[in-house]
């Protein structure tokens, strides 16, 4: 028999909170000494890279919040078409995942004021954002992280998993 921790909802759906009830619910495992980590994206079409990502985030600390782009948010990053998967659909499915404790939605092209509300103790992204590799951190989100005394680490990346891959595989069958 398994027990439930105090910051592992019961069901998937339980773990879909909106900022306000997220960001209430993180003070309160904060000050019960809880390490919550976080990480965001568009997790359209979610593949192998996703989820050894969200499991390496997990095992950062007691408690992952997956922070998810808003349908529009993707589409003006990514263009027409996208996304692929509706963001209702996205947070269920992320909401699944043993590994994910809570899921919640933005919009626009940073997560940093959803940062600056949790403050997570770790924020992860991508290697490709790691000095040296290419992509430069976001300076709002650095920013957002910063100004609460957090850390960013940076999740390891799987070649060719990526939703953009995954979509021209499907496109040269």
């Amino acid at each position: 028999m398994t027990t439930q921790t105090q910051f592992d909802p019961q069901s998937s759906m339980t773990k879909i909170r909106s900022l306000d009830e997220l960001t209430r619910e993180c003070a309160r495992l904060r000050a019960a000494g809880v390490r919550i980590v976080a990480t965001g994206g568009c997790f359209d079409l979610l593949h192998l890279g996703h989820v050894r990502s969200l499991q390496t985030a997990r095992s950062m600390g007691d408690c992952l919040v997956v922070m998810i782009n808003s349908d529009a948010s993707i589409h003006a990053l990514k263009g027409p078409g996208r996304p692929i998967v509706p963001e209702q659909e996205r947070m269920e499915i992320l909401a699944a995942l043993a590994c994910v404790n809570y899921v919640t939605l933005f919009d626009g092209d940073s997560p940093a004021p959803v940062l600056a509300a949790l403050q997570p103790h770790i924020f992860c992204k991508g290697a490709d954002y790691a000095p040296g590799s290419g992509k430069p951190l976001p300076h709002a989100e650095v920013e957002a992280v910063n100004a609460y005394g957090g850390e960013i680490a940076f999740l390891p990346l799987i070649p060719g998993n990526s939703t953009t891959s995954v979509i021209e595989r499907i496109h040269s069958r």
